[in-house]
């Protein structure tokens, strides 16, 4: 294990841990039920990537840890709701996430979209009351409350679905996958900007940074639906093609995706190439390019 390998999964432990303390309840509660709901599809869930641009934009800013931490904690409360609730029936119905059930599947539709809604709502409680000054503390929940709305994930999320079962464009693609995926990483990068008040020329390279490693993303996304192995993946694959979804692959084949996926991933190193300590971004942007899940 590298040092770069051994940073994500340090930071993926601490972000775990802070998002434990957001949802400790007594169990007493008589909405148990939902906070379950939101552990369950919240707590050690997946790499953490977004928690990693915020904390890693946060440290070459030289943010407060702790402020940084509470808008990491934010932007995977926003993630997990966003799961949740593509997984929903009237969305892409889909059965399983990460290797065990989706969460409607566990607590039932109700409970599922409730919890959703409660990580959605205390995602902005949770960088409102970030160790921050109030300026940034505002520009923050701005930032977020963008990617995750209309001009964002829900945006995009509406295209998807308009989308199924007829061939679109490469630009609507590329649309929507800046808007459902790429937006909520180009919200991390910036709020790790915002927690230490970082200069511009780091808020720009943190956009660029993200805007194309979020469509690299979405690209090898769109590959492992065809490659991928379910198991790893921890979902079936081939929802896609039974969807008939326009993706990269359908556009351009599988070499074609892949080509493009390297051609964002070199622009977005390129991005931070003249940032100091870059070594991690540079190391992430590879990672994109070579995971199995």
């Amino acid at each position: 294990m590298n040092r770069f390998e051994q940073q994500l999964r340090d930071d993926a432990q601490r972000t775990n841990q802070a998002l434990y303390a957001c949802l400790k309840t007594s169990g007493r509660d008589p909405q148990e039920a939902v906070f379950q709901a939101m552990r369950y599809s919240l707590l050690d869930a997946g790499k953490r990537l977004r928690a990693a641009l915020v904390l890693e934009f946060g440290r070459m800013s030289d943010a407060d840890p702790e402020g940084a931490m509470s808008l990491a904690c934010a932007v995977e409360m926003v993630h997990a709701y966003s799961l949740i609730h593509d997984d929903l029936p009237c969305m892409d119905n889909d059965d399983f996430r990460r290797g065990k059930p989706s969460c409607h599947k566990a607590f039932g539709e109700a409970n599922a979209l409730l919890a959703g809604d409660g990580l959605l709502t205390l995602a902005f409680e949770t960088a409102a009351s970030a160790k921050l000054p109030e300026s940034a503390r505002l520009e923050a929940v701005r930032i977020l409350s963008q990617a995750a709305g209309v001009a964002g994930m829900i945006g995009g999320q509406v295209i998807d679905l308009e989308s199924e079962g007829r061939q679109i464009s490469t630009e609507l693609l590329d649309t929507l996958y800046a808007l459902k995926t790429g937006a909520l990483l180009r919200a991390a990068a910036a709020l790790g900007c915002i927690a230490g008040n970082a200069p511009q020329a780091i808020h720009s390279a943190a956009e660029a940074y993200a805007t194309a490693y979020g469509l690299a993303f979405q690209i090898t996304d769109d590959i492992l639906d065809v490659v991928g192995d379910a198991e790893k993946l921890g979902k079936p694959v081939g929802s896609d093609g039974e969807n008939r979804k326009t993706t990269y692959v359908t556009l351009f084949g599988i070499d074609g995706a892949r080509q493009r996926a390297a051609e964002q991933i070199q622009r977005a190193m390129r991005s931070v190439e003249q940032l100091p300590d870059n070594g991690f971004l540079l190391w992430l942007a590879e990672l994109v390019l070579t995971r199995d899940h």
